[in-house]
C-alpha cells in the first residue's frame, strides 16, 4: 500500500531500478549465476508489474478527473457494460409514441371487462 502513496517521479525511479536489477540477474542467469539470483527474477519481475500498475491506475484516475462532466470521454473511461445495453433506448425513448400511434390509442381506448366472482 505504500507504494501508491509515492509520487510518480518516485515511482518512475524506482521502476528504472528495478529494470536494471532485472538486467543484472538475466546476465547472471546467462554466465551461471547462483540460485538465489534466479529465485530473484520472478520477485524483480512482480515488482516491475506493481509499479506499472500503479502508475497506470494514477494515470486514469487523473483522466478521469480531467473528463468528468464532459459530454464526449475516450472509449477506455467510458462505462463497459454490454453491447446490448449500450446501444438500448433510454425510458423517454421507450415510451415515445408518434402522432399516429397517440391518435390510435385515443380513439380506441384499451377494453375493459366485467369478471362475475
Amino acid at each position: 500500500h505504500e507504494i501508491r502513496t509515492k509520487p510518480e517521479a518516485e515511482l518512475l525511479k524506482q521502476l528504472e531500478d528495478l529494470k536494471t536489477e532485472l538486467a543484472q540477474l538475466r546476465v547472471a542467469k546467462q554466465t551461471g549465476g547462483a540460485a538465489s539470483k534466479l529465485c530473484k527474477i520472478k520477485v524483480v519481475r512482480r515488482s516491475i508489474a506493481r509499479v506499472l500498475t500503479v502508475l497506470n491506475m494514477k494515470e486514469k484516475s487523473n483522466l478521469r478527473k480531467l473528463y468528468k462532466g464532459k459530454k464526449y470521454k475516450p472509449l477506455s473511461l467510458r462505462v463497459k457494460k454490454t453491447h446490448a445495453q449500450r446501444v438500448a433506448l433510454t425510458l423517454y425513448e421507450k415510451h415515445k409514441r408518434s402522432l399516429k400511434q397517440q391518435k390510435k390509442a385515443a380513439a380506441y381506448p384499451r377494453k375493459k371487462f366485467a369478471v362475475k366472482m
